[in-house]
C-alpha cells in the first residue's frame, strides 16, 4: 500500500508544474517575468561611500550588461544618521545603529517620465569598539550591510511594480 501512495504522490508533484503553465502562472524571475525589466536600469546614486555601495549592489542584483542601453533611469537620496545606544556611565555607547532611507525614483527614459516612485528604510546594528581602527572596520561593514539590505529592498520593490504591470 505505501508503494501506491509514494507513486501517487510522485505522480502528483510531477504533474503540479504542469497545472500551474496552464494557468498563465509566471515566476517573477523567469524569461518573460519581471527580470526582463530589471535588466534594463541605469543606476544613479549620490556620492559618498554609501552611495557607491548602494549603486554596485544594485547594479550586480538587477543585472544591467554593459553596453546594453538602459529603458529606465533609476535615481536615489537617501538619508543617513547613526544613534547611540547602551550609554555607559562615562557617557560612551556600547553600541549604534545606523539608520539609512532611500528615496528612489524610476523614469522611462523613452518619454522621461517618472514611472514608479518609492522608499525603503534599512537599520543595522553595531558594537563600538575601543580601538580605533576596529571601530572604523566595524563602521564600515555596516555600512556594506545597511546598502545590500537597502538595494535588495528596491530591487524586490522594483520587481513587484515590474510584475504587476500589463505586459507589453
Amino acid at each position: 500500500m505505501s508503494g501506491t501512495w509514494r507513486t501517487l504522490a510522485v505522480l502528483a508533484a510531477l504533474a503540479l508544474p504542469a497545472g500551474l503553465g496552464g494557468c498563465g502562472f509566471t515566476p517573477l524571475y523567469a524569461e518573460q517575468g519581471a527580470a526582463a525589466g530589471l535588466t534594463h536600469i541605469d543606476v544613479v546614486a549620490p556620492d559618498g561611500r554609501v552611495g557607491y555601495l548602494l549603486r554596485e549592489d544594485l547594479n550586480d542584483d538587477l543585472g544591467l550588461t554593459k553596453g546594453d542601453k538602459p529603458v529606465y533611469r533609476l535615481e536615489m537620496t537617501f538619508d543617513q544618521t547613526r544613534q547611540a545606544h547602551g550609554i555607559t556611565a562615562n557617557a560612551t555607547a556600547q553600541r549604534y545603529e545606523l539608520d539609512l532611507k532611500v528615496s528612489y525614483t524610476l523614469t522611462d527614459l523613452a518619454t522621461g517620465q517618472v514611472a514608479h516612485k518609492g522608499e525603503v528604510v534599512s537599520f543595522v546594528s553595531y558594537d563600538s569598539a575601543e580601538q580605533p581602527y576596529a571601530g572604523i572596520a566595524a563602521r564600515q561593514d555596516t555600512q556594506n550591510r545597511l546598502a545590500s539590505d537597502a538595494a535588495q529592498k528596491i530591487q524586490t520593490e522594483l520587481a513587484a511594480w515590474m510584475a504587476s504591470r500589463p505586459p507589453g
